[in-house]
């Protein structure tokens, strides 16, 4: 039986596709290129007219894919052309063959992104990346995936019907993997598609999967309840048995939210924890108004310094939802919150990101919880590879190197989630916390290095900080004002007036990547916190994180006597970071931080 959410997704996919097609009949329409070689697919239609989306300025036809090579925008369309042609059918050789010449499509795109600074990455490659990626979501929909809901429970189910659920687990996973990659690596880039596009699709799929694990649960007749992974063969949910057997999807959403009281949460065990030497002043938000903040930047502080003073906020978010009705604290909420697991997220792998042997991949969030942050979470791999390009199968891909090939339970890498624009690529996890009335004031520039001061953002930007006990942001300053709001955990921060800049031996450039706003020094190094493994006692004295030789002798001691302020930020409290200020983030427990930069 289709449902609404089925009929509405497999519409966006259908409205996409043709989309697509107009929008590279348009394109090519003054290109002689097209009409030089082999018939192209829009020939013969007529004067295409332009596209919703595309702008025009005189002569120039601006729609984001003009900036690609003809022949590209051609093999664009005539993939998007046989997604209609073979809607309806099950010519697998075909789906085969569209879905190989799509993931050319997103080499091809890919590849041009390392000629660039990814902020500088041309739109057109981007967007070209985006809508194969869209394209093959829509092959995914609208010719493999099987919309038919079980007939029971998975305990029930005979060899076939098992085959057939663990083939539609399959191509959930590329779904989910194939739109979160052009997120994460292209920006989803396109003004008609895009991000929103995107964001409609995992939400579609999401009442989907809903839709179809609460008929399933009807049709078992109040048999166990669970979401669509316990109807697929993954992890079951730590749910309550509900006193009735709900029949909608409403119903069984109501009963897991009103569940989460009675989940895990996180482990608070935190294998070190720092002294406080010199305590940030703690206020609570109630004495704070924004009256008084906005004043707070002008107030001397103690040492006579220039420049507003850190401070630790009390109170500020208690009403936040990720602290309330909508826990980050438990393991199933989150997992609830990225399709049981599957979304992916980039990870940092190693202690800090100037260590030796540091590295970044992408993981579902799933496995990053299980592997990294909680082994007691089961949780069943993604059955597709993850590689910067839409098919699990490219013997072409980048390998992940030996360090990245890691054991089930290996507690000597860490992995955090950090600096991520999370909430952009989560827009429902994003529901879970608001934006604090603090980042609507207006801060002071830099106090001692006006080059330092950056154009004024739009709006705040936020970032996600998640990971287990141990990981480390090394000593460096941001280019904003900033709110680290704890939501989950503990976590030690230390800073150091911006007038202390040149005792912070900020590093330079490093292999073409300038680094000036991060330190030489370690401070858990320092302070006999951490030992670098593979260090020689010289070198782990030297306090370069990065095997550089330091020709000044005592610099250590010297640094032990630079003042200093830190703190422990507990769930719910906020620190205000002021622009130019130093400072080492450690995580003491399991911890999750948002971070809001303004200015």
């Amino acid at each position: 039986m289709r449902t609404t959410s089925t009929s509405k997704l497999i519409g966006l996919c259908l409205s996409a596709v043709q989309q697509i097609i107009q929008e590279c009949a348009y394109i090519a329409d003054d290109e002689p290129a097209f009409s030089s070689s082999s018939p192209s697919p829009h020939q013969n239609a007529g004067s295409p007219k332009p596209p919703s989306n595309v702008q025009t300025l005189g002569s120039i036809r601006l729609c984001g894919l003009e900036g690609c090579k003809e022949p590209l925008v051609e093999l664009l369309c005539r993939q998007a052309s046989k997604i209609l042609q073979l809607y309806g059918t099950k010519r697998e050789k075909a789906i085969s063959l569209v879905k190989r010449r799509l993931e050319l499509l997103t080499k091809t795109a890919y590849g041009k992104f390392y000629a660039y600074m990814y902020k500088e990455v041309p739109t057109c490659w981007r967007q070209l990346y985006t809508d194969a990626a869209i394209l093959r979501f829509a092959v995914l929909v609208l010719l493999e995936f099987d919309f038919e809901a079980d007939a029971g429970s998975k305990e029930d189910a005979d060899e076939k019907e098992k085959e057939r659920r663990m083939k539609r687990k399959m191509i959930v996973d590329e779904m989910v993997k194939t739109l979160d990659l052009s997120l994460i690596l292209a920006g989803a880039a396109g003004q008609s598609r895009g991000r929103k596009w995107v964001d409609e699709a995992f939400a579609l799929l999401e009442d989907v999967l809903g839709d179809m694990s609460a008929m399933t649960t009807a049709a078992a007749g109040g048999a166990k309840k669970g979401n669509d992974d316990e109807q697929e063969g993954e992890r079951p949910q730590k749910k309550r048995r509900l006193s009735s057997s709900p029949n909608t999807k409403d119903e069984v959403i109501k009963g897991i939210n009103d569940s989460w009281q009675n989940t895990p949460s996180f482990s608070t065990i935190e294998p070190f924890t720092p002294p406080v030497k010199n305590p940030i002043s703690r206020v609570s938000a109630e004495s704070l108004p924004i009256e008084a903040f906005q004043s707070h930047f002008a107030k001397p502080r103690p040492d006579g310094n220039p420049g507003p003073a850190p401070l630790t906020i009390t109170g500020l978010v208690d009403h936040w939802p990720a602290l309330t009705t909508h826990p980050w604290n438990k393991p199933d909420y989150l997992l609830s919150r990225t399709l049981s697991g599957r979304r992916l997220v980039p990870v940092e792998i190693g202690r800090s990101y100037v260590d030796e042997g540091w590295g970044q991949k992408i993981i579902s969030f799933g496995e990053f919880l299980s592997k990294y942050i909680d082994a007691s979470i089961p949780y069943t791999p993604s059955s597709s590879n993850v590689s910067p390009f839409l098919s699990s199968s490219s013997s072409a891909q980048p390998q992940p190197s030996s360090s990245d090939l890691l054991p089930e339970k290996d507690n000597t890498q860490i992995a955090y989630l950090a600096q991520h624009p999370l909430f952009l690529q989560l827009p429902r996890l994003r529901q879970d916390i608001l934006i604090p009335d603090l980042c609507y004031t207006a801060p002071p520039p830099h106090p001692t290095d006006p080059s330092q001061d950056q154009p004024e953002l739009d709006s705040p930007q936020l970032n996600a900080w998640f990971g287990p006990p141990g990981t480390i942001t090394p000593l460096h300053t941001d280019p904003y004002h900033n709110l680290l709001v704890q939501v989950v955990g503990r976590k030690y921060v230390r800073l150091y007036g911006p007038e202390q800049t040149g005792r912070m031996r900020p590093r330079g450039k490093e292999g073409g990547v300038e680094m000036g706003n991060t330190s030489q020094v370690d401070v858990g190094v320092v302070e006999g916190w951490d030992k670098l493994e593979g260090e020689d006692e010289e070198e782990v004295k030297s306090g370069d994180e990065g095997g550089r030789e330091n020709s000044e002798m005592g610099w250590d001691e010297d640094f032990k006597k630079v003042p200093f302020v830190d703190c422990i930020l507990e769930p719910g409290d906020t620190l205000y970071i002021p622009i130019g200020w130093w400072h080492y983030v450690r995580g003491l427990s399991v911890s999750f931080s948002v971070s809001f930069w303004w200015n």
